[in-house]
């Protein structure tokens, strides 16, 4: 495990942040949590990282939806999704995530503690903290091989 503490001054930063995660290569499949209060940034973070990977056009807020699903140019997939919603784990189950966790592409998770113990282990955990200042700090946590690869 490899935990390193990174702050966004502004969103600038955050874009940053992002488009250096979109250029390794094994962000394609890689599964990334996203942690913090509202209004901390996570989704602003996944706009900045699915248009750095390509997307074009809107990038909507799963917040509704609970998974909003994307194809990159190069044919890999990609779901957003939002557990904040979820009032009990078993709907993750019920939602029939479970295929999608288990093939490729990249998976961007906003609440997963909402999904409890049926979400696989993630590669990245980021953990964002908005400072007294309005700056994002975050901690970002490698969980895997592949998180490590993902780390600036």
């Amino acid at each position: 495990m490899i935990v390193k503490t990174i702050v966004w001054p502004d969103e600038a930063a955050t874009r940053a942040f992002a488009q250096a995660l979109a250029a390794q290569p094994v962000v394609v499949n890689a599964f990334i949590e996203l942690k913090g209060d509202l209004g901390a940034g996570k989704t602003t973070f996944v706009r900045h990282l699915l248009g750095a990977l390509g997307v074009q056009g809107r990038i909507k807020s799963p917040t509704y939806a609970i998974v909003e699903p994307y194809t990159l140019q190069s044919g890999n997939a990609v779901w957003h999704f939002d557990f904040y919603r979820f009032s009990d784990p078993s709907e993750w189950e019920e939602a029939g995530f479970r295929d999608i966790f288990a093939s490729t592409g990249l998976k961007l998770v906003e609440w997963p503690a909402k999904a409890g113990k049926y979400l696989p282990p993630a590669d990245l955990r980021l953990a964002i903290d908005v400072d007294e200042n309005n700056s994002r700090r975050v901690t970002a946590t490698a969980l895997t091989d592949v998180g490590a690869k993902l780390l600036p």
